[in-house]
């Protein structure tokens, strides 16, 4: 397949990669070059007085350090049609939307080619050492994945989601032509207007291709899970369908009907093959591979607010390995995972230096008698760091440079770095920078609330129950104010099991703001709500009514009032309520 790509072969990617990797000071020096040299006419960069200069010094002194919220007001001239070239020399092509989870709202961020090329070599360079490794062989690929619903800005730009701008594109068709097996499921599913709708089918057409599957995929592991948790409720459905050969009455739109009939005959065999396998199977564990048997391996983003779910994740794929897709954002990738192997949450992504400009604010452990932030605070504002200056083991603040409009800023990650390939670094992704649960002088991230969980979720475990997915929020409508830890169960856990959660969730979150307001009643006792459940996927629904998409959607861990409508769902679907006695 790979020998094919744009006329070259896998040995020589590898070298042209290598030889990338060997130098990645000048390939930095020449790709910040490159980027003020197409930009250089943007009124965001003439304003600042770079005159022509694009020496990494000169662009540090002149260009500052920003947030999103700073962008905004040049951003939101781009969608409203400015003729000016605001942030970039090239046109924006059209406008990608962040997931909206974290701030209530989508990002608006700008588009264009040169984001498409980026992923593309980020797509190919992970794909070749993954293929190195576990050879793909002319099969298909169960993806699931979706676009979003598009609008036209008042500017006349198209604002749908980053995914949604790169499986919109030609090159990205034809790199997966290239790299990829051929996605079971036609585009009127990928494309659907209901991501239900897509749903089902990507499971219909994965199931009549069941031989042919080699890869099992999604952008994140979130949409995996979730697939098979519906494939649990919806598979003698299925079956049904494939033994008479008659799509399901529950796919209404016609062209989705239209293209997945296409792939359809009364298939008696396969329908009782699956329906045995289904009805062998101990509480569907190693549904993946028995279903699909010669699938290598289940493949997505597995890092970050994705880890929460490789336990479920691992429990469908049984034998197979779980392997980490790519570091990256809305707003630009940053490096490829060249190690198959490693475990999602050992996994380091090698920096790509010519597809942007990396700074890295650094990160220390706090000092002999300064207050914590989490298990990690930042010191006063360092000054950035280039990609070549980070040390092994230090954490860093990422702050990113594209050919898309975004100068000097700051991502929200905070990275480690755990190698290097040749001299250029690999990363490990850590947490989100901003904090996301505080009261007093209390700091938990969500790191440490993913901990918690986790150490809740052990007592849960020896009553055979699992938290299906979770999330926060800070209840200050009294004093003292408290955190809340919503939690969906599969099933009904005893009261005093739920006490001792509660208890532990409480123990667990060990930042010293908290411990020590805690045992002076200047936060009061954590409270556990246990909601319905089904409850995690109405807020997935509203969500997704509000133009995001599901292969990029993130449960949003912390609830603030901007998210009123997420938190008026999980309120009103809360079965009970625990407060924690642990500090009494």
């Amino acid at each position: 397949m790979l020998e094919k790509m744009k006329g070259f072969s896998i040995d020589q990617f590898i070298e042209e990669f290598q030889e990338l990797t060997k130098d990645p000071e000048t390939v930095q020096r020449e790709t910040l070059k490159r980027i003020l040299v197409d930009n250089g006419e943007a009124e965001y960069l003439q304003n600042l007085g770079l005159d022509g200069r694009t020496d990494p010094d000169s662009f540090k002194s002149c260009v500052p350090l920003v947030t999103h919220e700073e962008l905004e007001p040049y951003i939101s001239r781009i969608v409203d049609g400015s003729a000016s070239r605001v942030l970039t020399g090239k046109p924006v092509t059209s406008i990608s939307l962040s997931s909206g989870t974290t701030q209530g709202k989508p990002k608006f961020i700008p588009f264009n080619e040169d984001l498409v090329q980026s992923t593309m070599q980020i797509y190919k360079t992970s794909f070749v050492f993954r293929n190195r490794a576990y050879p793909l062989k002319n099969g298909k690929a169960l993806q699931f994945i979706y676009s979003s619903k598009q609008f036209k800005t008042k500017g006349g730009l198209t604002a749908t989601t980053a995914t949604t701008n790169v499986y919109r594109s030609k090159q990205f068709k034809g790199t997966m032509k290239d790299i990829h097996s051929l996605c079971c499921s036609p585009d009127e599913v990928i494309f659907s207007p209901d991501y239900n709708q897509s749903l089902y089918c990507h499971l219909l057409c994965g199931l009549i291709y069941s031989e042919e599957v080699q890869l099992v995929s999604s952008t994140f592991a979130h949409s995996i899970v979730h697939a098979f948790r519906t494939f649990e409720q919806v598979w003698e459905e299925l079956c049904d369908d494939i033994r008479e050969g008659v799509l399901s009455s529950r796919i209404t739109i016609p062209s989705i009907r239209a293209a997945v009939s296409k792939l359809m005959h009364p298939n008696p065999q396969l329908a009782d093959t699956i329906y045995n396998k289904c009805v062998g199977l101990s509480g569907w564990y190693g549904v993946i591979p028995e279903l699909w048997p010669n699938a290598k391996y289940v493949y997505g983003i597995m890092t970050g607010s994705m880890e929460p779910y490789l336990n479920k994740l691992r429990h469908y794929a049984g034998s197979l390995p779980l392997m980490s897709a790519d570091y990256g954002s809305s707003e630009g990738w940053i490096g490829a995972n060249i190690d198959p192997d490693v475990p999602p949450e050992s996994v380091s992504f090698t920096v790509l230096p010519n597809i942007g400009f990396f700074e890295f604010i650094p990160v220390k452990e706090r000092a002999e008698g300064e207050e914590k932030c989490g298990s990690l605070i930042q010191c006063r504002e360092q000054e950035p760091i280039g990609l070549t200056e980070v040390k092994l083991g230090e954490e860093y603040e990422i702050v990113i440079t594209t050919f898309a409009g975004l100068y000097r800023y700051r991502l929200g990650d905070i990275l480690k770095v755990s190698g290097f390939h040749n001299s250029t670094p690999k990363l490990q992704f850590v947490r989100r920078k901003n904090l996301i649960l505080t009261i007093n002088i209390d700091k938990n991230t969500e790191k440490d609330l993913q901990l918690a969980v986790e150490e809740a979720n052990k007592l849960l475990a020896a009553e055979k129950l699992e938290v299906m997915d979770f999330t926060s929020h800070v209840d200050v409508t009294s004093e003292p104010g408290h955190y809340v830890v919503f939690l969906e169960l599969n099933g009904e856990a005893h009261e005093e099991v739920l006490r001792a959660c509660s208890d532990c969730l409480d123990r667990a979150f060990v930042d010293a703001g908290y411990v020590s307001s805690r045992k002076v009643r200047a936060i009061a006792p954590l409270e556990l709500r246990v909601v319905r459940q089904g409850t995690f996927h109405r807020i997935l629904d509203h969500y997704l009514s509000l133009g995001g998409a599901m292969s990029q959607y993130k449960t949003p861990r912390c609830v603030s009032p901007v998210n009123g409508m997420v938190l008026q769902i999980l309120n009103g679907n809360v079965m009970k309520s625990y407060f924690s006695s642990a500090y009494d």
